[in-house]
């Protein structure tokens, strides 16, 4: 047999194709799903980090108005209008031990002389010395140098009638960073009779800024907009690092088309945001690493490369069966037509239980083979030529008979499928019929009178069951009457009872008085909660509590929120999973043994039939809960129930 080139190869060809296409649409969507995590959780963390700086922003920016508005009232007291000095002592002390933030304050009057200094500054010292000398002219000059060379307009501004707040400074022997603001003190008559100064201490306003909770490696701090740090988690850096030539500050300061992912000043790829802070020159930035963001989804692009890699393999070891599948049978048939082309008329035939095209071209090829080896037993024997018609015959017999006897036993089948339903609906009505002329026509003592009701409560409960996959297709349309929602629960209740004490559950009924009726169909409604009480019980093998409880409730019902009678089923059992949660009400959807997964969904679609809904709450391992909110049966509420109806 001639020997097949490698590129010729059907296996190989119909392998690659095979690969190809269950691999293609995997890698698709794994592509789009990574795609999807990075932009989901790019948006995440972009938003957190905007909301974090607003926050902090906000927060900073009252804090100072804050302290402005105190050092306002501070100065439009009468206290300090007065200028004296002992009383301001005693004034200003109280509201430096009453705020905490302050770290002393400057009183100076009009005439430059220092009415009250806590601080010991060292313009203050050489002023006083200037004023004792009496040198007016050489202490304005010295006040305007001390101003310009420093940047601390805090005397000038006030007496102009401004407020005026300096930068932020970390000053030598203080433990902290600090800012002034100074304020005019305004006489009664509109004349502005000094400057109080107050030194701000930023510890603990900047303690609670700068703490974020943005995993390991989200930080916040503050810059000014010469692009210095103000205030930063690690203290070496305030005032004595720059950041103006990093991407951080282009991106800050640089315009309104600020980028999400940048390097920060430290040459890492952050996600960040900025605010800056109003009446002030200062920047507030919150960051985190971009590595630490999107951890999640590069665990997520490994796990899809782990499925990839596992599907690679899948697909190749099944790609290989079905072209040997394919191919192996072409194969078997080329070496039969080979020994056939050569004269052995008498090899094995080949032979196949497929009925696809290969079985359709084996079959032919049998033919023909058979044919040809008829033909030339003819030539030798013309008695085998009968033999082999006899042969022949038989084999098609034998096919008829099996062919007959399925179809025979089909029509059984079918048969006995259509009479499953009388074999069942028969002795089912003679049980219900006995059961009513016992109830009619025999005096049954009283202890029994219950038993009896509960019997026929279970004959009719079998009737609803042969018909539930009919009533699931083709529902019927609720016969609404006003229903006593106690008498509806206790009604449910009678029949549970009996399963509950078999299984040994305390059985707990909570119902609230005077609770409005509801309008509704009775035996559809009492089917909804007979539903979820035995599924209850089910859930619980053996003991446990199955709690009941009916109270008035708001829910979005219609889209807006209304008073509905609220019915809680609840069970002690195993939980239900999360993953499963969501399957709950859909049709054909269970986790028990056996179940046709119809009882949640027929439930769900009744109560939405009346304008209600039905809610689940449920852990794994602490029991589950399933809440029907019904529209109570008052005028109003008819009205609006009526018109969701229709609707």
């Amino acid at each position: 047999m001639r020997k097949i080139p490698f590129v010729s190869n059907l296996q190989i060809k119909v392998g690659v194709l095979f690969l190809l296409v269950a691999l293609i649409p995997l890698g698709t969507v794994g592509t789009f799903a990574i795609r999807t995590a990075e932009d989901l959780i790019f948006n995440m963390v972009s938003s957190e980090l905007e909301n974090v700086a607003s926050d902090k922003a906000a927060l900073l920016e009252r804090w100072i108005s804050e302290r402005q508005f105190d050092l306002q009232v501070v100065a439009g007291s009468s206290i300090l209008k007065s200028m004296d000095s002992e009383q301001i002592a005693r004034y200003l002390k109280l509201v430096q031990e009453k705020y905490e933030v302050y770290e002393g304050f400057v009183v100076v009057s009009r005439n430059g002389s220092v009415v009250f200094d806590s601080l010991g500054g060292q313009v203050m010292k050489s002023l006083r010395d200037l004023i004792r000398r009496g040198y007016a002219a050489q202490k304005r000059k010295f006040l305007y140098n001390q101003v310009n060379t420093t940047q601390e307009k805090w005397y000038e501004e006030p007496m102009a009638g401004r407020l005026y707040q300096s930068g932020i400074s970390l000053e030598p022997g203080r433990r902290q960073s600090v800012f002034r603001i100074s304020a005019p003190i305004v006489a009664y008559n509109g004349r502005i009779k000094g400057v109080v100064c107050a030194t701000v201490g930023t510890r603990t306003i900047l303690s609670i800024v700068l703490r974020v909770s943005l995993g390991e490696t989200g930080e916040c701090y503050l810059v000014d907009k010469d692009g210095t740090f103000l205030a930063h988690k690690e203290p070496k850096r305030i005032l004595a690092e720059n950041i103006a030539q990093s991407e951080s500050f282009k991106n800050i300061f640089g315009g309104v088309d600020h980028r999400r992912i940048y390097s920060d000043y430290r040459g890492v790829e952050v996600l960040g945001a900025s605010r800056r802070v109003a009446g002030t020159d200062w920047c507030l930035v919150v960051e985190q690493d971009r590595d630490e963001a999107f951890r999640s989804a590069h665990r997520l692009k490994r796990y899809v490369y782990l499925v990839l890699g596992f599907s690679a393999c899948g697909a190749m070891i099944l790609a290989w069966l079905l072209s040997f599948y394919i191919v192996h049978p072409i194969r078997t048939l080329s070496r039969a037509a080979n020994s056939l082309a050569g004269g052995e008329f008498q090899s094995p035939a080949v032979k196949t239980n497929r009925t696809d095209e290969i079985g359709v071209l084996y079959r032919a090829f049998q033919d023909m083979a058979d044919r040809l080896r008829e033909g030339q037993l003819s030539l030798k024997e013309k008695v085998d030529l009968t033999e082999a018609e006899l042969r022949e015959t038989d084999v098609r017999l034998k096919k008829t008979e099996l062919a007959a006897a399925r179809s025979e036993q089909l029509a059984a089948l079918g048969r006995l499928a259509a009479g499953v339903t009388h074999e069942i609906r028969t002795p089912l009505t003679s049980l219900k019929l006995f059961l009513e002329s016992v109830r009619g026509e025999i005096e049954i003592s009283p202890e029994y009178q219950e038993d009896l009701q509960i019997a026929m409560h279970q004959v009719k409960r079998i009737e609803a069951t042969i018909n539930r996959f009919l009533d699931f297709a083709k529902p019927q349309d609720p016969i609404f009457s006003i229903i006593d929602t106690a008498q509806l629960i206790e009604d449910a209740l009678l029949l549970v009872r009996p399963k509950a004490n078999h299984q040994q559950v305390d059985l707990q009924v909570m119902i609230d008085d005077n609770l409005p009726g509801i309008r509704g169909d009775r035996k559809q409604l009492g089917e909804v909660l007979l539903n979820l009480m035995v599924n209850a019980l089910e859930a619980m093998v053996s003991q446990g509590k199955l709690t009941v409880s009916a109270f008035m409730d708001r829910f979005e019902l219609g889209g807006k929120p209304r008073d509905c009678v609220r019915i809680d089923v609840s069970d002690t059992g195993p939980g239900i999973d999360e993953e499963n949660i969501s399957m709950l009400f859909d049709p054909f959807f269970t986790t028990k043994a056996s179940g046709s997964g119809l009882g949640l969904s027929i439930v769900q679609s009744t109560v939405r039939r009346h304008g209600g809904d039905v809610k689940v709450q449920s852990a794994k391992g602490e029991g589950t809960t399933f809440s029907v909110f019904l529209l109570p049966a008052t005028v109003h509420g008819i009205k609006e129930y009526d018109q969701d109806i229709d609707s």
